[in-house]
C-alpha cells in the first residue's frame, strides 16, 4: 500500500470479469487535513492508486499506469459522509498489458468511472 493507513479493504470477491471490493476510508488520515481543511475530499489520484493496488492484488503483477483513456469524477467522495466505497473492476490481460474498467460507488451514487491500461513491470 503506497499511502499507508488511507483505506482498508473490508470485502474482496473475484468475479468472472475481475473483482468487486468494498473499501473503508480512514477519515482521520493526514491526507484529508490538507485536502481540504474542514471539508475533506478524497483526492482523485488516491482513488486511481487504490484501483491500481486492487488490480495488482487480483493479477499478482506489478503494474504501471500507461494510459488513462477515460476518467470521470462524478461525485465528491467525502470520507466523513461516505467512507465506504464499492469498487468494481473489470480486468483483461493481453500482450503485457492489463486493461481495467472501473466503477466506484458509495450508496447508490456513482463517484468515479475509469478506463485505463496498465503495463506489467518486473
Amino acid at each position: 500500500m503506497l499511502i499507508e493507513g488511507l483505506y482498508k479493504v473490508t470485502a474482496y470477491e473475484k468475479t468472472a470479469e475481475g473483482i468487486l471490493a468494498m473499501v473503508h476510508l480512514n477519515k482521520d488520515h493526514a491526507i484529508f487535513k490538507g485536502h481540504f481543511p474542514g471539508n475533506p475530499v478524497m483526492p482523485g489520484v488516491c482513488m486511481i492508486q487504490i484501483i491500481k493496488e486492487l488490480t495488482e492484488e487480483a493479477t499478482g503483477k506489478n503494474l504501471f499506469l500507461a494510459v488513462s483513456s477515460n476518467i470521470k469524477f462524478m461525485a465528491i467522495i467525502n470520507p466523513d459522509k461516505n467512507p465506504d466505497l464499492k469498487i468494481s473492476i473489470d480486468i483483461s490481460e493481453d500482450n503485457g498489458e492489463v486493461r481495467v474498467k472501473n466503477t466506484t460507488t458509495f450508496d447508490e451514487t456513482v463517484a468515479l468511472k475509469l478506463n485505463a491500461i496498465f503495463k506489467i513491470i518486473d
